[in-house]
């Protein structure tokens, strides 16, 4: 169940970052990610009461808020880049230190020792998503920016698995509340910060893909289950095969193109999801 959860979540993720990428290049990549995050914290208030939960615990509240600092500052470097730079590079490389630091810290440090098959997969998986982020090498230096972010918001993504994996899974949505509460005041604090004058269009707040992105809420909500039934290492691995779906969409709908060695990283990244 915990594996299905995990494969459900990559499709998850992977959805929401080409909704909030395409809306990214219309507005305000800071505005899109306040926005989908604002979304996300409304659809866990919601979906709160109905799901069952221990006494809630300040511990789960704090790793929760933890995540949602990487989310926050994921969610803007991943929009950025992908509103600067090609879907089908930004994501997989936004995925290589989210795969990989989660794994290596989990393994070092929380004691776990998952099964051979992990660590295949792992080895599989890492090489795959560097080659498919190979595509950027001489490029202009828009797609280097757009490099760049791709894994910036890496570190984000190996926080936000860190923390919210230390949360109680029986604590429910709690944990996914104040992360989303808590990626709202990243984002915020990131935007008077980094980017106190930002070119924005007024039809960000209206747009069914800025919209859509309250999907986010859901996505953390199904990773967070999965960690009742499977390793830390193993759903971080499965979870972060999300760069498949924006690597299709962009090659079918946006006319993005992938070198050989991409192609090769995409397959094999592919054949991990289905083996």
């Amino acid at each position: 169940m915990g594996i299905a959860l995990a494969l459900a979540s990559a499709l998850s993720y992977g959805v929401s970052d080409v909704l909030g990428g395409l809306a990214a290049r219309r507005a305000a990549f800071m505005r899109v990610a306040l926005v989908g995050q604002i979304g996300g914290l409304g659809a866990a208030a919601l979906l709160l009461p109905a799901l069952p939960s221990v006494p809630l615990q300040g511990a789960d509240l704090v790793w929760g808020a933890g995540s949602g600092v990487g989310t926050g500052l994921a969610m803007a470097f991943l929009f950025r880049g992908i509103g600067r730079g090609a879907m089908s590079v930004v994501v997989p490389l936004s995925a290589v230190g989210g795969v990989a630091l989660p794994v290596l810290v989990s393994t070092a440090f929380l004691g776990e020792r998952p099964p051979w098959p992990a660590w295949a997969g792992l080895l599989v998986a890492l090489p795959a998503l560097w080659l498919i982020g190979k595509g950027a090498e001489g490029a202009g230096p828009a797609s280097r920016g757009a490099v760049c972010d791709g894994l910036a918001a890496s570190g984000g993504i190996a926080l936000q698995y860190l923390c919210l994996a230390q949360a109680d899974a029986a604590s429910g949505l709690w944990p996914v509340l104040s992360g989303r509460a808590a990626a709202i005041a990243t984002i915020l604090v990131a935007a008077a910060v980094l980017l106190r004058r930002t070119a924005a269009r007024d039809d960000a707040p209206r747009s069914p893909s800025v919209l859509a992105l309250s999907v986010g809420a859901g996505v953390l909500a199904a990773y967070l289950f999965a960690l009742r039934t499977e390793f830390i290492t193993v759903t971080v691995v499965l979870s972060s095969l999300y760069p498949v779906v924006p690597v299709i969409v962009g090659l079918l709908f946006l006319g993005e193109r992938l070198r050989r060695s991409q192609a090769a990283g995409l397959a094999a990244a592919v054949l991990i999801a289905v083996a």
